[in-house]
């Protein structure tokens, strides 16, 4: 007797699905990244200007902080519920609703790094005539760019994760997929969904540390330097005496 289809016996693991829904799962791939890499990029250009502002005093901190921490903890039913009129059923409600969820982490990272620059180095620039722009882009913000890519990595890999909760609107990328597969519990479909959306947070995150390494050498320089065994000028240590009993 034949041996029956892993689709016909509904098996976790099914070669046959790969290769009968390879374009199906290559468009909700791309649907996916390109979900996610337009939500980081804007959430990163809307958490820039809302850092800024918060360090410029408890004053807008407070608000600040407040506000970003409130959207993190909205449940993303809701969230999206909220949006639906402006946005309508379109990648934009989905886009928005992630940028939102991004700011809480970016926004905090992004303080953090400026706030850990030296305070030597800033007067060491204002003492050269560096102006304010100039102190931020020239020295400020290199000195804190392992504190904000850190914070990228986190908000990127959350955001891979949040994108498949858009399936609630038809623009969820792999999430869609998993949706689909639920009322007939798919095994292949879920499963091959779920484990291409640990691979792209995975890809991402190497990705982004890979990034890091490169536009922070002086990291990788400093850390040698730290592990490398003092040099003492002390010589030899002095021979053992044995003293004879």
């Amino acid at each position: 007797m034949a041996e029956q289809s892993c689709l016909v016996t509904n098996d976790w693991i099914c070669g046959e699905y790969l290769r009968s829904r390879s374009q199906e799962l290559a468009d909700a791939t791309v649907q996916h990244i390109g979900i996610t890499v337009v939500s980081v990029l804007i959430g990163l250009a809307v958490a820039f200007p809302l850092a800024l502002l918060a360090r410029r005093g408890p004053r807008f901190a407070g608000p600040v902080l407040g506000l970003t921490t409130v959207l993190y903890t909205v449940p993303s039913l809701a969230m999206f519920s909220l949006l639906l009129p402006l946005f309508g059923l379109s990648a934009a409600l989905v886009v928005t609703g992630l940028v939102l969820y991004s700011l809480t982490i970016l926004v905090r990272n992004i303080l953090a790094g400026l706030a850990a620059v030296p305070q030597e180095a800033k007067e060491a620039a204002r003492g050269m005539g560096y102006g304010p722009g100039r102190l931020l882009w020239e020295v400020e913000l290199p000195l804190a760019l392992p504190a904000v890519m850190a914070g990228l990595r986190i908000a990127t890999v959350s955001t891979v994760a949040l994108t498949t909760v858009g399936s609630l609107v038809g623009k969820g990328g792999l999430g869609n997929l998993i949706e689909d597969a639920l009322p007939s519990f798919f095994k292949a479909q879920v499963l091959t969904a779920a484990v291409l959306c640990v691979v792209l947070a995975v890809v991402a995150d190497l990705l982004l540390l890979g990034l890091q390494r490169l536009l922070t050498p002086w990291t990788r320089i400093s850390g040698a330097v730290s592990a490398a065994p003092a040099k003492t000028d002390a010589g030899p240590p002095a021979p053992a005496t044995v003293k004879a009993g």
